[in-house]
């Protein structure tokens, strides 16, 4: 290889790594996005045609392609303690005084305390090796892979240190959490409770690639070991590892006692909000690393350090009214609307108020005095309710959608109230969203955005009128061009033609999911028969209970529904379903589960070729399950069946059971 190329390649790596560093670190971008990923995509040709190239230092490598099978446990050599915490001034006062009588003149760095996971990042000659989280202080795992798709974490330092060893507190900015849970939400999955917990449960992600579509953000503030330089002091430290090119804790600075902690403290408090991340508190610790190895430690926290945590402001205010929305899955949601009040440094005039039960529980009635609480989370909470006003009634949601004036009803297996037409337009992007999906109509280049466009543009209000869509319309949208639309309306006219099964599951049944649509098609075959079939007849189904049963019934005796399937009969739609089965039933009778990844099969391939030979694909182990079909990652259903017996095979023995 010539020299030339590979100076080259190294130049691209310093230079994206440079734009990386103004962009996630400076904030500070100085080129275009369109030129960063030119950047990136030329490196990435370069280092395919010459494999020699390879680094997996490389920002190319910062999305890793392979799931881990599980995190190996890492020994900290130097303990990741946590700090003590203090609650109040009269607390801090106690601790700065110890800190006087134990040391001379001792000086303090107060720093924002940031809500998040910390973990142990280390580098050898300047370069990240490897990366844990802190786990109990003592033994933390390592998530190496994840946190290299970081892209604030410096993979090469701006100096070669033999080594060095930084914590640091990986977190997700708010504005990033609230994009997750929106997704979450569209797609019907259980969304996180608050920034700190989406961290984590991304952090520890066993695909990387999942973790790196979560943009998690970090910030360093400690160095653990370090060889090769001596640090005197904290702030030192801090700009030391600035200068190597670390996203440092913001807002730190050195004070010289209890007045001026108290001061930084009600100052970082006043502009908590201000920060795009959640802060939980402050941190107070003294500055001189001589001093603190002079305080000591207890065995479970450093004498010379605390963390004053913010108390959860509470005030007293009116409740003036209950709103109440429809979210995207159909959820009815009621929300306080009271008298402002000024809570973590912000007016705040709404909060939810959760579901019925929640409501009912707290007897909260519009006009009563109540008691808001705001104790860092992003969306207050309303406590209880003091008093209520004379004359005043129980509150109830509505038994119509307030959106769409459908009928609403609450399972009994859930505490939310849900709006129960399917082209409700509070739920109408959602709905076409999983509609065109792959394990539904699987309609090429209708993702969320095209949706939203189409949807915004009033060019589409149910999922039966993309069959109407010409290219001259879409065309007149700015995302497309007059290929790209061509392209949308061929693979909408290929969807008519999709199996039964896809469009039941596409219309969106409650509990109906893929195995549940394709069953139901096997046992009726039309779509009229299912619409004509009683909740006795379709529960006459194996592996459908009362509940499932009841919801298909029910969805098909629904106007709206009847409206949908007859409007997407007229478009064209199939509504007779082809079995997929085979007529060798070798599988008949026997039961599969599947968990983990499999080698070179998706999990729904191996299901397809279960059922055309007359077998089930069940979600979860039993003693009926016949056998357990187990890839990588394989987890509790695999612990379950061996605890069972139940003979497990991997893929090559499936193939073979299938020749």
């Amino acid at each position: 290889m010539d020299k030339k190329v590979r100076e080259y390649a190294e130049r691209l790596r310093a230079e994206i790594e440079q734009h990386n560093y103004n962009y996630y670190v400076l904030d500070n971008p100085t080129i275009e996005d369109y030129e960063y990923d030119m950047k990136m995509q030329e490196l990435k040709k370069l280092e395919e045609e010459y494999p020699e190239l390879a680094d997996e230092n490389s920002p190319t490598q910062r999305v890793g392609g392979e799931a881990l099978n599980q995190f190996e446990k890492i020994e900290h050599k130097v303990q990741m303690g946590s700090l003590q915490d203090v609650f109040s001034y009269e607390q801090v006062k106690a601790f700065t005084d110890r800190c006087v009588m134990d040391i001379v003149s001792p000086e303090f760095v107060v720093e924002p305390k940031i809500d998040g996971l910390s973990v142990s990042l280390e580098y050898v000659n300047g370069i990240f090796t490897r990366g844990s989280t802190r786990g109990d202080g003592f033994v933390g795992e390592d998530v190496t892979a994840n946190l290299k798709t970081i892209k604030s974490i410096p993979l090469k330092l701006k100096e070669a240190l033999p080594f060095i060893e930084v914590r640091g507190e990986v977190f997700m900015s708010r504005k990033t959490f609230e994009k997750l849970v929106e997704e979450q939400e569209l797609n019907g999955e259980q969304t996180f409770k608050n920034p700190r917990n989406a961290a984590a449960g991304s952090l520890r992600q066993k695909n990387p690639k999942i973790a790196a579509s979560r943009k998690l953000d970090i910030f360093i503030f400690n160095v653990q070991q370090i060889e090769g330089k001596t640090l005197s002091s904290h702030k030192e430290s801090l700009d030391y590892m600035k200068s190597l090119g670390f996203k440092v804790i913001p807002d730190y600075k050195l004070v010289g006692g209890y007045d001026e902690i108290v001061e930084r403290i009600e100052h970082i408090g006043s502009i908590r909000e201000k920060y795009p991340f959640d802060i939980d508190g402050v941190v107070v610790k003294i500055d001189d690393f001589s001093q603190r190895e002079s305080m000591g430690a207890t065995a479970k926290t450093p004498k010379w350090a605390v963390a004053y945590k913010f108390p959860p402001e509470e005030k007293q205010t009116k409740l003036l009214d209950i709103e109440v929305n429809v979210g995207r899955t159909g959820v009815i949601t009621p929300v306080a609307v009271f008298e402002p009040v000024i809570l973590a440094g912000t007016s705040v005039s709404r909060a939810t108020l959760h579901n019925q039960e929640f409501i009912f529980e707290k007897d909260i009635r519009i006009g009563d005095e109540i008691i808001v609480r705001k104790a860092g989370e992003i969306i207050p909470e309303v406590l209880s309710s003091v008093s209520h006003e004379e004359g005043s009634m129980p509150y109830k949601l509505p038994e119509k959608c307030p959106v769409c004036g459908a009928v609403t009803v609450r399972y009994a297996d859930e505490a939310a109230t849900r709006c129960t037409n399917v082209e409700c337009p509070a739920q109408l992007k959602r709905n076409i969203i999983h509609f065109a999906s792959k394990g539904a109509m699987n309609i090429d280049g209708l993702g969320e955005a095209n949706v939203v466009a189409l949807v915004d543009n009033k060019l589409i209000s149910t999922v039966a009128d993309l069959y109407s869509l010409t290219a001259l319309q879409i065309e007149t949208l700015d995302r497309f061009a007059k290929k790209s639309a061509e392209k949308l309306v061929a693979a909408i006219e290929a969807s008519k033609n999709n199996s039964l099964d896809r469009v039941i599951f596409g219309i969106g049944i409650r509990n109906i999911g893929q195995a549940a649509a394709k069953l139901l098609c096997e046992k009726f075959g039309s779509i009229d028969a299912i619409m004509n079939a009683s909740a006795e007849e379709i529960a006459e189904i194996d592996g459908f209970g009362e509940v499932m049963s009841e919801n298909v019934a029910n969805a098909f005796a629904d106007s709206h529904f009847i409206e949908l399937i007859n409007s997407l009969r007229q478009k064209g739609v199939k509504m007779e379903y082809v079995s997929e089965k085979t007529g060798d039933n070798r599988f008949e009778g026997k039961t599969f589960v599947l968990t983990g990844t499999l080698p070179t099969m998706k999990r729904d391939e191996a299901k397809a070729i279960i059922e055309s030979f007359g077998g089930k694909a069940s979600g979860s182990v039993s003693k009926k399950t016949t056998y357990v079909l187990a890839g990588e990652d394989a987890g509790s259903k695999l612990t379950k069946a061996q605890e069972l017996g139940i003979p497990i095979i991997d893929e090559v023995e499936f193939k073979k059971m299938c020749e």
